[in-house]
C-alpha cells in the first residue's frame, strides 16, 4: 500500500506540473483519493512532452548534434560549432531522460501490469527502449540495472556496458511486441503519439528495433540477420509516413516546437542557419527539399538562392557568414510552432532498409528500398520528386548514397543525425575551421554531476571505455 500510495503521490504532483506547464496536453479527472482508480496512463502526456523537448532542444539537439553534422550553423554564438557544447545542456539531457522519461515509463508500466493493462505496459517498454538507446548513443556505458533506484537508496548507480544496455533495449522491444496484443486501453487524449493505437505503438516497437538492430551489426555477436529478416518477413515495420513516429506539437508556447518557442517567440532566428555542406550537397544534387530546409538568402522571394555558413569560424563577428543577410536561414516549415518532433520516421526505416537489403542482411531490392526511402522524405516536406535522380549504384557506391541520403532525410533530428552520421561515416565533412578537437566528435562527455556524486563509477565506466572525452569512440562508430 505504501508503494501506490508513493506512486499517486507523484502522479498527481507530475500531473500538476505538466498541466500547468501543457494546458491541453492531458486531463486529469479521477478521484485523486482513490488509489485504484489511477490509471497508468496518467503520465503518458507528460512523458511523452519531456521527451520531445530533449530531442528538440535548441541547446544541445541544435548547437551542437545538428551543427556537429553540418546540417545548421550559428552566425553569431558559434561556441558549439567549435565543438565547445554547454555543459548545463549534458546535464540536462540526462537528467531529463532518467528522471522524467525513463522512471516516469517505469512507474507507467508497475501501474500498468498491476490492472492488467498490457497495451500500456508495451507503450511504457518502447518509450524507455528509446531513451536508453539515446543515452548510450550518446554517451557510451551508462547506468541501467540500477537506474532508477533512488527511492530505494541506491543515488551512485554502476554503469553498464554499452553492448549489454543494447542487449537490454532488445529485450524490451521483444516484450513491448508481445505486450501490445490488444489487451487493455491507451488513454486516446494522454497518447500524443497514436491518440490510442495500440497496432501502431506495435508498428513502432518493431520499427525501433531494426534501427538498434542495425548500429548493433558493427558487433557480429549480435547475430542481427535473421532478426532483421524476421522483422521484414513480421508485416509490422512501418509502411507508410502515417506509421511513423512523431509527436505534434501545438500552436502556441508553452506547448509548442521547441524551436518555434526560442527562435521565433525568443526573436533569435536570425541566430541560426544551415551548414554550407547540406547547402552544396543539395543544390548539386538539385534536391527539392531544400527550399523547404531553407530560406533564401536575404528571405524567401529575395531571388538570390541558397547559401550555408562553414562549420566553427571562431571571430564569427568579423566574417562575412556573421552577417545573417548572407546565409540561408532555417525553412520557415521547421519554425513552425506544430511542426513535429520525430522519434523514428518511415524515411528512415526505408534506408535503413536498403542499407540491410545492401548488405545481404535481409532480401529484398536495395534500390527500392532506397527510393522509397527518399520519396517518404519528399512526402513529409510536400514536394515532389521533379528531376531528382533516383539512381542507385549498389555496392560500395550504393552504401554511400544511402548514408547520404539518410543524412539528409535526418534533417532537424539532431541527435540521430549525429547518430547516424558516426556510425556510417557519410558524408565526408571538413573539421570545423577553429576545432577545439583534433576530429568531428563522437560522443557526449558525461555530465559534471556524474563525476562528483558518483565519481566511483564514473571513474571506473571510464576506465573501461576510454577518456571521457568528445573524440573518444563508441563500439559501433566508425
Amino acid at each position: 500500500m505504501k508503494r501506490i500510495i508513493y506512486i499517486l503521490t507523484l502522479l498527481v504532483s507530475q500531473a500538476t506540473l505538466f498541466t500547468s506547464c501543457d494546458g491541453d496536453f492531458e486531463e486529469v479527472n479521477k478521484n485523486p483519493n482513490d488509489p485504484s482508480v489511477v490509471p497508468s496512463s496518467l503520465l503518458l502526456a507528460g512523458t511523452l512532452r519531456s521527451t520531445a523537448n530533449e530531442m528538440q532542444s535548441t541547446f544541445l539537439a541544435g548547437e551542437s548534434a545538428s551543427c556537429w553534422v553540418q546540417h545548421l550553423g550559428k552566425p553569431v554564438y558559434n561556441d558549439s560549432e567549435l565543438y565547445l557544447p554547454r555543459t548545463g545542456s549534458i546535464q540536462t539531457l540526462w537528467n531529463t531522460l532518467y528522471s522524467s522519461v525513463i522512471k516516469d515509463a517505469s512507474i507507467m508500466q508497475t501501474l500498468a501490469e498491476e490492472e492488467g493493462n498490457s497495451n500500456m505496459e508495451g507503450v511504457s517498454l518502447v518509450i524507455q527502449a528509446f531513451a536508453y538507446q539515446v543515452l548510450t548513443d550518446a554517451f557510451g556505458n551508462i547506468p541501467m540495472t540500477e537506474a532508477g533506484l533512488t527511492d530505494e537508496g541506491n543515488t551512485t548507480p554502476i554503469y553498464d556496458d554499452s553492448k549489454a544496455v543494447y542487449t537490454q533495449i532488445l529485450a524490451m522491444l521483444d516484450q513491448a511486441m508481445v505486450a501490445l496484443n490488444g489487451t487493455g486501453t491507451i488513454d486516446a487524449s494522454q497518447d500524443l503519439v497514436y491518440g490510442g493505437d495500440y497496432m501502431n505503438w506495435k508498428r513502432y516497437a518493431a520499427s525501433l528495433k531494426f534501427r538498434v538492430l542495425m548500429r548493433a551489426s558493427a558487433d557480429a555477436s549480435f547475430n542481427v540477420a535473421p532478426q532483421l529478416q524476421s522483422l521484414v518477413n513480421s508485416g509490422l515495420l512501418f509502411s507508410s509516413n502515417a506509421q511513423e513516429a512523431k509527436m505534434a506539437f501545438l500552436s502556441a508556447s508553452p506547448n509548442a516546437n521547441p524551436y518555434f518557442e526560442g527562435l521565433v517567440d525568443g526573436g533569435r532566428d536570425k541566430e541560426w542557419c544551415l551548414g554550407e555542406e547540406l547547402v552544396n550537397f543539395m543544390l548539386d544534387s538539385n534536391d527539392p527539399r531544400l527550399p523547404v530546409y531553407a530560406q533564401e538568402v536575404g528571405g524567401n522571394g529575395s531571388g538570390n538562392g541558397y547559401v550555408g555558413k562553414p562549420a566553427g569560424i571562431r571571430d564569427i563577428g568579423s566574417s562575412f557568414y556573421g552577417d545573417s543577410k548572407n546565409v540561408s536561414l532555417i525553412g520557415l516549415k521547421y519554425l513552425e510552432a506544430t511542426e513535429p518532433c520525430y522519434f523514428m520516421s518511415h524515411a528512415q526505416l526505408k534506408l535503413l532498409m536498403a542499407e540491410a537489403a545492401e548488405r545481404n542482411l535481409i532480401t529484398g531490392n536495395p534500390a527500392t528500398y532506397y527510393a522509397e526511402g527518399i520519396l517518404a522524405s519528399f512526402e513529409t516536406n510536400g514536394v515532389d520528386q521533379g528531376s531528382f535522380a533516383l539512381g542507385y549504384g549498389g555496392g560500395a557506391t550504393g552504401l554511400q548514397q544511402i548514408a547520404e541520403q539518410s543524412w539528409v532525410a535526418l534533417y532537424m533530428q539532431g541527435y540521430e543525425a549525429f547518430a547516424e552520421y558516426r556510425r556510417t561515416g557519410f558524408p565526408v565533412l571538413p573539421l570545423a575551421m577553429d576545432a577545439e578537437e583534433s576530429a568531428i566528435p563522437s560522443r557526449l562527455t558525461y555530465p559534471l554531476d556524474e563525476q562528483s556524486l558518483n565519481n566511483a563509477n564514473y571513474t571506473t565506466a571510464v576506465s573501461a571505455q576510454g577518456p571521457d572525452v568528445l573524440t573518444t569512440s563508441l563500439w559501433w562508430t566508425k
